[in-house]
């Protein structure tokens, strides 16, 4: 495993960033899971920090750093995207098992279309307006993570601490997309919201 909170290009203390999120306020059966993934690794102590209910979330794409960005061109986004994304219907996902990444403990999501096909309309709406579409279009695996490696070190443990558990995969009712504010000042992931825009 690798530390997951060394310090990537552009970021401090301090700094905040626009990006889109999914997220799961309210929604119990993904907090259930994610309570179980937090009972099971606790043995390990703290060569993890577990992601709590409130922070829990589907990264789905940047639009660039408070005070680069242009706070009128990010509502200009917002209502492209709200036009865009009016056109996609609400769906369901499940969520999980895991996959045990270099940097995190991350749940499988399914079906990852209509995850993509919300993500390239966020991404069409940061078009209309900027002149670049930050981040590239490939690579992108939806994913939610349930704890980041706080330390380098080798994965058998977590494996170990996982094996033979039955975590029945969560579902998920997605409904909306969310752009925040996030910082990661505490190492954790925390965020103001932005906007809310609701899918079709």
């Amino acid at each position: 495993m690798r530390n997951h909170w060394w310090w990537r290009p552009g970021w401090s203390v301090g700094r905040r960033f626009y990006t889109w999120h999914l997220t799961f306020e309210g929604q119990d059966d993904v907090h259930r899971l994610a309570a179980e993934y937090r009972a099971a690794l606790a043995p390990l102590g703290d060569i993890l920090t577990p992601i709590p209910d409130e922070w829990l979330h589907l990264t789905m794409q940047g639009i660039g750093f408070v005070g680069e960005v242009k706070e009128h061109d990010v509502q200009a986004i917002v209502d492209a995207a709200a036009t865009r994304l009016a056109a996609i219907p609400a769906f369901d996902l499940t969520i999980g098992p895991e996959v045990l990444d270099p940097e995190a403990v991350l749940l499988l999501v399914r079906p990852d279309g209509p995850v993509r096909a919300v993500r390239d309309s966020i991404r069409a709406s940061i078009g209309d307006v900027l002149r670049e579409v930050p981040e590239k279009a490939e690579g992108f695996t939806p994913h939610v993570s349930v704890a980041y490696s706080s330390s380098d070190g080798p994965s058998a443990p977590l494996a170990q601490a996982l094996a033979g558990r039955d975590l029945s995969p969560a579902r998920a009712r997605i409904s909306s997309a969310e752009l925040i504010v996030i910082h990661r000042d505490n190492r954790m992931y925390e965020w103001e919201p932005f906007a809310t825009v609701p899918l079709g």
